[in-house]
């Protein structure tokens, strides 16, 4: 178990993870990690003793959305309708994308978000293969599947921010039309397998 910091490398830390929240989310991630520091009062030296790579700083900032991604996921859950969960779920963290400039470009480079790997896995599988059992999911949708909607959404976000903010909801509607089962048709591709996936964002990030 790691020792608990000191009192004032504890504010240091949280000084470093506000100032990095804030940045990142009017600008990206490409921020660089002398004007986080700076923003933050501390030295560029004292950023690297808290986290010695931008990952980790990354991890940080975010750590707090992960636990509002489960919270989503398990109020669709809850949802009587399965197909309002699946929607509830994917439009919630959507929302998330366009509030929030940093937490978009981290979607479209890691796999879609739902908390700590183990728990956010099992939720949207339960998401995804309930609405499929309803008729409502097109049954040959895969969980890797919610990858295309993820990045589709980053990056509709990431072109209209600036003159329609709300674009990404259209866009968004038509991904859901073509979910349905009763638009369903013959894909011509298969679907991405985890590994694939996993690789794939890999290289994204």
């Amino acid at each position: 178990m790691a020792k608990p910091l000191r009192k004032d490398a504890q504010r240091n830390r949280d000084l470093l993870v506000e100032a990095a929240r804030g940045l990142y989310a009017v600008r990206g991630l490409d921020v660089a990690l002398e004007e986080i520091a700076k923003t933050a009062g501390v030295s560029i030296g004292t950023l690297y003793n808290h986290f010695p790579q931008r990952a980790e700083l990354v991890d940080a900032v975010f750590a707090d959305r992960t636990k509002t991604v489960v919270s989503i996921a398990e109020h669709a859950l809850a949802l009587d309708d399965p197909w309002a969960g699946l929607t509830h779920f994917v439009e919630r963290i959507c929302e998330l994308q366009a509030a929030d400039r940093g937490y978009n470009e981290l979607a479209s480079t890691r796999p879609p978000p739902a908390g700590d790997h183990e728990r956010g896995y099992e939720l949207m599988t339960r998401i995804v293969d309930r609405a499929k059992e309803s008729g409502a999911l097109r049954a040959d949708f895969t969980l890797e599947d919610m990858a295309f909607v993820t990045w589709g959404i980053a990056r509709t976000v990431e072109a209209t921010a600036a003159l329609r903010p709300d674009a990404w909801r259209r866009h968004l509607a038509l991904l859901f039309d073509g979910m349905r089962a009763a638009a369903a048709n013959r894909l011509p591709e298969p679907p991405l397998r985890p590994e694939e996936l996993a690789r794939l964002m890999g290289h994204c990030g």
